[in-house]
C-alpha cells in the first residue's frame, strides 16, 4: 500500500490521505500511523482519497473506524485484541456520520463493503473532490 498526503483549502483547511492498493491486515497499521502523523501535526479535517484502493479487508474497516475515533477525540481501541476493535464500531456507527473524516471515489468493490459492514452510514462518501473538501465546515 502506498499513502501519499496533501493539503487543500475548502471552507477549512483539509488533510487529503490518498491510499493506493490494499488496506489489509498488513497495510491498516500504517494508515492508522499516517493519520496520528497529520493529527499531531495539527490536522482537524481528513479526506481519504480512496480512488486507488483496490481493496480493503476487516483490518482495513478497523483502520476508518480507529481514524474516525482519533478524529473525534477518542482513545484508539486495543488493536492487539482485533476482535473487540471491530465490535466497537457498532458502537460509534450509533453516534451518526462523521464530521471531520470523509471518504471519496471508492471503487465499486470497496464501497460494496463499506455497504456492507453499515460504513456508507458512518462516513459520508464523495465521487467530486471539490464538493468533499467544501463540505467540511
Amino acid at each position: 500500500m502506498e499513502i501519499n498526503i496533501s493539503h487543500e483549502k475548502g471552507n477549512v483547511p483539509v488533510t487529503v490521505i490518498q491510499v493506493t492498493g490494499q488496506l489489509d491486515g498488513q497495510t491498516y497499521q500504517k494508515l492508522i500511523a499516517s493519520a496520528q502523523e497529520v493529527l499531531n501535526g495539527g490536522a482537524k479535517n481528513i479526506l481519504l482519497d480512496m480512488s486507488d484502493l483496490a481493496f480493503i479487508s476487516s483490518a482495513g474497516l478497523v483502520s476508518l473506524h480507529v481514524i474516525a475515533l482519533l478524529l473525534r477525540g477518542e482513545a484508539m481501541p486495543d488493536l492487539e485484541h482485533g476482535w473487540a476493535a471491530l465490535k466497537s464500531v457498532n458502537k460509534s456507527r450509533e453516534s451518526g456520520v462523521q464530521q471531520h473524516v470523509k471518504l471519496l471515489n471508492p471503487r465499486a468493490e470497496v464501497l460494496n463493503v463499506l455497504d456492507m459492514v453499515g460504513f456508507s452510514s458512518f462516513f459520508e462518501i464523495f465521487n467530486d473532490k471539490q464538493k468533499a473538501l467544501e463540505s467540511f465546515s
